[in-house]
């Protein structure tokens, strides 16, 4: 496997203001004070970015940073144990067929078994009931194509939580087509302070961006790595998105319900520990808020 780089944090990539146009007249000393105010904002504001820079976790094929600081890390030690595993297999949930065509798949509004679930589930976790559809119907499709992968919907919603919110990263709205209000693209992987440089990859077809690669979707995907794992669909779309994630995360016939598997599924997806074990608080939560929920 060849190690490739995602930038996620979209969209918080300032272009900076045109200078404020220059006083007629000034006080020196007013001058001079306001120049150490300055200088003292810009060694904070440095010291900060060198941290952010300097602590991103090593390249991978899928993602460099962790744009979810809200969500504390588990106390887990990696490889020590697996998420709480409470699958949609396990539910009545299971006679509802994947879909074959996640790019137009709809949210059917309750009209069958994976629907219902996914309502029942965003009632007791908080994630919308159409990421729930398509991260249950990743799980399915695994089941169905790699059952040793044991692969739970609750990791994948993990990680799209930390990815990208579930596809509402930046204010974005998650549709009932499954594409987010607005794209979700990374910043450019132009090989400024603590970016890796990643030339582009797809002339822009994806990302927009026919000089340097962008992570794209909510799963955050390098273009050429979409190429790979996405069937030529839209990463933008969600569906797409998580059965993608789940084809990578199961690559080599890991078994992601095991300890070492899960830890190496997740690692793979973003070598940092920091990384893991959110994804480990996010989806034990999820699976053990989702075990009241039964459908038939």
């Amino acid at each position: 496997m060849d190690t490739e780089q995602i930038e996620h944090d979209p969209a918080d990539v300032s272009t900076g203001d045109d200078p404020a146009p220059r006083p007629a007249r000034a006080a020196p000393a007013m001058l001079g004070r306001l120049a150490v105010v300055v200088l003292v904002l810009a060694a904070a504001v440095g010291g900060i970015w060198t941290t952010s820079a300097v602590t991103r976790p090593g390249r991978t094929e899928t993602t460099t940073e962790i744009p979810d600081l809200a969500n504390a890390a588990a106390q887990v030690e990696p490889g020590s144990a697996a998420p709480v595993s409470v699958t949609v297999e396990g539910t009545p949930a299971a006679q509802t067929q994947p879909q074959q065509q996640p790019q137009q798949q709809q949210q059917s509004g309750g009209g069958d078994l994976l629907s219902r679930w996914a309502a029942q589930v965003a009632d007791v976790t908080g994630i919308p009931a159409r990421a729930l559809v398509a991260y249950g119907n990743a799980e399915l499709e695994m089941r169905a194509t790699q059952p040793k992968c044991r692969l739970s919907w609750a990791t994948l919603a993990g990680i799209g939580r930390v990815e990208s919110n579930h596809g509402q990263y930046g204010g974005a709205v998650l549709q009932a087509n499954g594409l987010p209000s607005k794209a979700i693209v990374g910043v450019p992987l132009d090989g400024s302070p603590g970016i890796k440089a990643i030339g582009d990859s797809d002339g822009g077809r994806f990302d927009g961006d026919p000089v340097y690669d962008r992570a794209v979707g909510p799963m955050q995907f390098l273009p050429s790595t979409w190429a790979r794992y996405g069937g030529g669909y839209n990463p933008q779309q969600i569906d797409a998105a998580a059965l993608a994630a789940a084809k990578y995360l199961c690559v080599g016939s890991r078994d992601m319900a095991s300890a070492n598997g899960w830890w190496s599924g997740i690692l793979s997806y973003n070598n940092s520990v920091d990384y893991a074990q959110k994804v480990f608080g996010l989806a034990d939560a999820y699976a053990k808020a989702a075990q009241v929920v039964k459908v038939s």
